[in-house]
């Protein structure tokens, strides 16, 4: 399956979910494909054949996108090396959950969650350290008794009990034991925060020198600059006092630029962020509801209400100068 077909897949799939999908981030170099929300859940997915061209530049800013913008960064690929990825499995790269496309399809359109990840050493699940606790002592079974069964040392099942998770065939055979579930499932939703590596938000990147002259703005208006290495905008501008989100571009008034603006649109109308793109020279006020601002306009703007007033203008007059 080509990649192009496998993304026209997903976006289907999650549509059929129930999911608001936006435009395909058609520009090199990408950090995300599509980005998509149903209710509160926001998702920016990469989409790839195999798995291993997921490097971990991509993987830091997708991660970094997610806290911005309140979102879950997920990979959904087909294979990894030469091998298939499992149905009903949760894999992990630079820190972002990988599914394959069944187990995508399970969890987002069957609302059936994986109960199973991937980690150095083999398959893995959640153990419900209380229910276990309460199956044990339901059938009067000590640590030792248990630890018996199993073929494990006592101090194993005491970590089982404590929280550790277990191999699949530890997990198959206590559900055995017990005759009752005991497993959880993975909350892929949340980043899969309780079985992936700990690691903190990857720092910013630092920004291009060209766009100094905005990132001074907006940081004097009171907003937190994060620019962006791949990302289809140059910037996540966030106003704590406000929560809210602007993304931004800059370049010269190009095709491309326009490009970049009408997908900056619409992945604002997903994450539910306000866009602006700024340019040297004016030509049009917007591009499908991304603000066109000179950057000498922006230069003059004074404070957070400004820059709303003229983007929200501006954004809802993109109808009659499209």
């Amino acid at each position: 399956m080509s990649r192009s077909a496998l993304v026209g897949n997903v976006t289907a799939m999650l549509e059929d979910a129930g999911f608001l999908v936006s435009d395909r981030c058609a520009i090199r170099p990408k950090s995300f494909d599509i980005a998509a929300r149903r209710g509160e859940d926001v998702l920016l997915v990469k989409i790839l054949g195999n798995i291993d061209a997921f490097d971990g530049v991509t993987g830091a800013e997708m991660r970094r996108l997610g806290t911005y913008l309140n979102a879950t960064p997920i990979v959904v690929g087909l294979r990894t090396r030469d091998e298939e990825l499992k149905p009903g499995v949760v894999y992990f790269r630079h820190g972002v959950p990988v599914l394959s496309p069944d187990t995508a399809m399970d969890l987002f359109l069957e609302e059936v969650p994986p109960l199973i990840y991937a980690a150095p050493g083999g398959l893995y699940v959640n153990i419900d350290s209380e229910v276990l606790a309460d199956a044990r002592e339901d059938k009067e079974w000590s640590l030792g008794r248990l630890a018996s069964e199993l073929g494990v040392s006592r101090r194993t099942v005491s970590k089982y009990e404590d929280g550790m998770d277990a191999s699949v065939e530890v997990a198959a055979e206590l559900e055995d034991l017990f005759d009752a579930p005991l497993t959880a499932p993975v909350s892929v939703l949340d980043g899969a925060e309780e079985v992936r590596d700990d690691e903190p938000t990857p720092e910013d990147p630092d920004a291009d020198p060209e766009d100094e002259p905005i990132v001074t703005v907006f940081t004097r208006i009171g907003f937190e600059v994060h620019p962006t290495d791949r990302a289809p905008f140059t910037a996540v501008n966030e106003n704590g006092r406000r929560r809210e989100q602007v993304l931004t571009g800059h370049s010269p008034f190009t095709e491309t630029a326009q490009k970049r603006a009408r997908i900056m649109s619409s992945v604002g109308e997903v994450t539910r962020t306000r866009s602006v793109y700024v340019v040297d020279e004016l030509e049009r006020e917007s591009v499908e509801g991304t603000a066109i601002i000179e950057e000498a306009e922006m230069e003059e703007i004074e404070d957070a209400v400004d820059l709303r007033d003229l983007i929200m203008e501006r954004g809802e007059d993109h109808e009659e100068t499209a």
